[in-house]
C-alpha cells in the first residue's frame, strides 16, 4: 500500500471542514511570495546577519562601527550587507564618501523582535 493510500484510508475516518479546507486552497500563497519569503528567513538563520540587524536596530551606522562591534574585517560586514540589502532587509544612504546602513523599515525590526520573544519566551 502506497504512503498517498494509507494517508487518504487515515484521513477518511476524520471529518473535514469542506468550506475551511475551500477557503484554506483559494488563498494559498503564490509560489513567488513563498520563495521570496523563504529566502528572508533564510538571510536572517545567519547568526552573523541577525547581529547586523540587531546593531542596525539600535543606530543607523557606517561599515567600520559595525565591523568593530562584531570585530570582523571591513569586507566580512559588506559581504553581509549585500546580502540584506538585496533582500532590502537594510538600506543605506551616502554622506559623502561614507555610506550609513539602516535597517529598510519597521517590518525587519518586528521580524527580529518577535523571533527573539519568542527564543525567550520558552
Amino acid at each position: 500500500m502506497s504512503d498517498k493510500t494509507r494517508d487518504k484510508l487515515l484521513c477518511q475516518s476524520h471529518e473535514s471542514d469542506e468550506n475551511i479546507i475551500k477557503e484554506i486552497r483559494k488563498n494559498l500563497l503564490k509560489e513567488e511570495e513563498i520563495k521570496a519569503l523563504s529566502n528572508i528567513f533564510k538571510a536572517l538563520s545567519d547568526p552573523t546577519r541577525l547581529k547586523i540587524i540587531y546593531i542596525l536596530s539600535k543606530s543607523s551606522l557606517c561599515v567600520c562601527d559595525i565591523a568593530d562591534l562584531l570585530d570582523m574585517s571591513q569586507s566580512a560586514i559588506s559581504h553581509q550587507l549585500r546580502i540584506l540589502r538585496d533582500l532590502k532587509l537594510v538600506k543605506y544612504k551616502r554622506d559623502g564618501k561614507l555610506v550609513i546602513y539602516s535597517l529598510d523599515d519597521d517590518h525587519v525590526l518586528k521580524l527580529f523582535e518577535q523571533g527573539l520573544d519568542h527564543v525567550r519566551h520558552r
